[in-house]
C-alpha cells in the first residue's frame, strides 16, 4: 500500500534531509507534495537522485486525503496548519518544538518508546529536540540496566541547529577573517567563527536557556520522569553535528564493560570507544550518518555508581528528519496511517482544529 505523504517546510535544511531520507529508505509513498510559504511555492526540490518536485503553497492546501504530514516550518506555523492536517485525518509527525510538552501528544524516539505512537489520538507525533533525541537513545539502555537518577549534560552543538542562515553566517565569518572583513553578527548573539557562545534560545527565570529547558524536560517525558538533567547548551564553529559530554549517576551500581556492552547491543546506537589517539567519533565523522555514536565511556569517580560518555550524532538526521520519518515507519508498521486507522477511534472529538 501507498500513503500520500505532505512534507511541510521543503524548501528548509530538515525538510530536504526529509525528503531524501524517504526517498533512501524507500518509503511506501505513492505520492510525496513539497509544500511551503507562499513565496516558495513554485520551486523545485529533489527527491532521491532522478525526481524534481514543485512546491505547493502550504496556506491554500487541502491535506484531505493526505495519510501522513511531516512537518518542520517553524513552531508558529506548525501551530496554525498540523491541527488543520489533523482535522483531515492526515496523521502529522511534527519536528518543531510546538506541541513537544503537550498533553496527549506523544513525544517519541521509535528506539527508546516507539509504542507512545499508539497514543497519538490527536493525529499529531511530536519529534524531540534534536539534542535530546541522541542524549534519550545513549540513555535508555543504561536506565533499563542501572536506574539513572541524575544527568549533567554539556553540548556542543552546531550551527545547522538554527538553520541555513545560521550556517550561512558561519560561512561568511570565516571566509571574512582571511581578508580583514569585519564580522557580521545577525544570527547569534556574538560572532561565531572561531569562538563558542554558551546561548541557545533565550533565557528564563531561572538563568536556564529555553535550550537547556527543553532537555531537562523532553528527557523525563521520553524516558522517565524521575530523572533529574541539568543541561549547559553550547553553539560551537561545526557546520552539521551535535557533540555532548555526558555524566550519570545510577541508582545501582555499574560496571563500564557491562555499559559498554548494552549500548553495544541498543538500536540506533554504535560504540566506538577506544583509549588511544583518534579512538573516538568527532561530529565531522558523523555528517550523513544514520546512528548516535558513543566513545569516552569511563567510570565518573565524583559520585556514587557514576559513568562518563561522549556522544555525536547528526543534528539534521537523527535529531530531525531521520527521526520523524522513523516515525512514520513505526505508524506503518503498526497499521496506523491511512483510511480505518485505529488512531483515530477513541477520540473522534479531537479530530477539530484547536
Amino acid at each position: 500500500m501507498g500513503y500520500k505523504v505532505a512534507v511541510v517546510g521543503a524548501t528548509g535544511a530538515v525538510g530536504r534531509e526529509m525528503l531524501r531520507i524517504l526517498a533512501e529508505r524507500d518509503f511506501p509513498a505513492s505520492e510525496v507534495i513539497p509544500l511551503a510559504s507562499a513565496r516558495s511555492a513554485g520551486r523545485e526540490v529533489s527527491f532521491g537522485d532522478k525526481k524534481v518536485l514543485k512546491v505547493q503553497n502550504l496556506e491554500t492546501f487541502d491535506f484531505k486525503g493526505c495519510d501522513l504530514g511531516l512537518f518542520s516550518p517553524g513552531a508558529s506555523v506548525s501551530k496554525i496548519y498540523a491541527p488543520k492536517a489533523a482535522a483531515a485525518r492526515c496523521v502529522v509527525v511534527d519536528n518543531t518544538s510546538y506541541f513537544r510538552m503537550e498533553p496527549g501528544i506523544p513525544l517519541v524516539v521509535p528506539e527508546v518508546n516507539g509504542a507512545a505512537v499508539e497514543k497519538a489520538h490527536r493525529g499529531i507525533i511530536a519529534n524531540p529536540n534534536c539534542s535530546t533525541a541522541q542524549l534519550v537513545l545513549a540513555l535508555k539502555p543504561l536506565h533499563d540496566l542501572y536506574g539513572i537518577k541524575r544527568v549533567v549534560v554539556s553540548t556542543y552543538q552546531a550551527v545547522s541547529g538554527a538553520g541555513k542562515d545560521a550556517m550561512d553566517e558561519l560561512f561568511n565569518q570565516t571566509k571574512g577573517s582571511f581578508v580583514h572583513d569585519a564580522p557580521l553578527v545577525e544570527q547569534f548573539t556574538k560572532q561565531i567563527a572561531f569562538n563558542v557562545i554558551p546561548h541557545i534560545d533565550r533565557f528564563m527565570e531561572d538563568g536556564s536557556t529555553k535550550e537547556e529547558w527543553k532537555m531537562a524536560v523532553e528527557t523525563r517525558k521520553i524516558l522517565d520522569p524521575d530523572i533529574k538533567v541539568l543541561a549547559t547548551c553550547v553553539r560551537v564553529p561545526v557546520f552539521i553535528g551535535h557533540s555532548e559530554a555526558v555524566s550519570v549517576e545510577c541508582a545501582r551500581p555499574v560496571s563500564v564493560e557491562a555499559a559498554r556492552e548494552a549500548l553495544r547491543n541498543a538500536p540506533g546506537v554504535v560504540v566506538q570507544d577506544k583509549h588511544e589517539d583518534g579512538g573516538y567519533v568527532t561530529p565531522l565523522e558523523c555528517v550523513g550518518e544514520d546512528p548516535t555514536y558513543i566513545s569516552r565511556l569511563r567510570r565518573d569517580p565524583t559520585v556514587e555508581n557514576g559513568l562518563a560518555f561522549w556522544c555525536v550524532s547528526d543534528n539534521l538526521r537523527k535529531g530531525a528528519a531521520l527521526n520523524a520519518v522513523q516515525i512514520a515507519e513505526e505508524l506503518v508498521a503498526r497499521q496506523l496511517l491511512g483510511a480505518g486507522s485505529s488512531l483515530w477511534k477513541p477520540r473522534e472529538r479531537a479530530l477539530e482544529p484547536e
